[in-house]
């Protein structure tokens, strides 16, 4: 059975560095918020030219904070692209806004920004783009329009760990760059994990008290804030791999390229250009039968995943929430299909892939 993520066999070449750094931790009697923490956060802004980095508890909270870090007021409105993961939206409910959904570009699954502008109200404060499956946003029209329309800019960078837009990392373009560390992303933490990027010692201070109960020293609390802040073991384990997350993002571009050059046409394959340097978080393809092709491919010993089956505005947790119907959402939701692409597999792997996959 060709697997589509095994952790195990992900995380093997850095399990005896992995062993160390906890050893190291364990005996430091340093558990949160130490040097490993300090370390990673300084080492993260580096590797993406971000002059701020700090580490919270998972990717859902740096959304949050991001957006409470502004304070603007309850139910101000933050565009966001209808096709995202929910967490992206779950992130403007708790911090009290209103999510005003964009519909993608069909090839690129990335926020569509020429329908941007004709949601932009009185009430918007914010854009929240989301570099869905390791492919960066079209950035020169968003942050023109971020420019026009005096907005904030949060990029969902859950994915995209290295890719870029014309050279500059995913992250780097807004006021904050939200990023996941869960364990099957590029750069992945043994468990949850987060960080945000940001270019202000401003931004940079009112993170820094947020994540820690709203306290720039120890039990005097300045406003009302978390406990969101990355665990000093997973940072270990983050640091570790970074020095490697250049070489697991080569490792899958190789790999999509087999795809890419070898799937029938008879699959929508995703678009690439010189303009995007994509990471493949998710190598994804479109059929109109996708249900029966996933099934085929199990039966003939290969899994794979959708990413995701249902669309956020057809889920019911956005009862009463989300209106209206997203009809090129709906259709990727229902066409999607995520093909194994893990630091694990080797280009055998692949060419059996694609090999079973012709022949549906």
């Amino acid at each position: 059975m060709t697997e589509y993520e095994n952790l195990g066999k992900l995380n093997a070449p850095f399990f005896e560095e992995y062993k160390k750094s906890f050893a190291d931790t364990l005996d430091s009697g340093w558990y949160i918020l130490g040097n490993k923490v300090k370390n990673f956060e300084e080492e993260f802004a580096r590797y993406n030219g971000a002059p701020f980095c700090l580490g919270v508890a998972s990717g859902l909270d740096a959304l949050i904070l991001a957006l409470k870090a502004f304070g603007f007021p309850p139910n101000s409105e933050v565009i966001v692209p209808s096709n995202t993961y929910i967490a992206t939206i779950l992130a403007i409910l708790h911090a009290g806004l209103k999510p005003v959904l964009v519909e993608p570009d069909i090839h690129t699954y990335n926020i569509d920004p020429s329908k941007i502008e004709e949601q932009i109200t009185p009430r918007t404060v914010a854009l929240m783009v989301v570099h869905l499956y390791g492919k960066a946003c079209e950035m020169g029209q968003i942050m023109e329009i971020k420019r026009k329309h005096n907005l904030v800019l949060i990029e969902d960078a859950a994915q995209s760990h290295g890719a870029k837009w014309r050279g500059q990392p995913t992250g780097t373009f807004g006021e904050y760059g939200a990023f996941s560390f869960y364990p099957t992303k590029n750069l992945g933490a043994l468990g949850d994990g987060g960080a945000l990027l940001m270019k202000t010692g401003e931004l940079y201070n009112k993170i820094k008290r947020l994540r820690n109960y709203g306290s720039d020293v120890k039990y005097y609390n300045e406003v009302v804030g978390y406990n969101s802040r990355l665990d000093e073991v997973q940072a270990g384990f983050l640091s570790i791999k970074l020095k490697r997350l250049d070489e697991i993002n080569d490792h899958k571009r190789a790999l999509a390229v087999l795809y890419l050059q070898g799937l029938k046409d008879d699959f929508i394959k995703p678009v690439v250009s010189p303009d995007f340097y994509d990471v493949y978080h998710i190598f994804n393809i479109r059929h109109p039968k996708r249900d029966k092709l996933k099934e085929y491919l199990f039966q003939n010993g290969i899994k794979t995943e959708i990413h995701y089956p249902v669309s956020p505005n057809k889920q019911n947790a956005m009862k009463g929430i989300i209106e209206g119907e997203y009809p090129i959402s709906e259709e990727i939701h229902a066409t999607t299909l995520s093909l194994p692409v893990s630091f694990f597999h080797t280009p055998d792997d692949i060419h059996k892939v694609i090999e079973v996959m012709n022949r549906f």
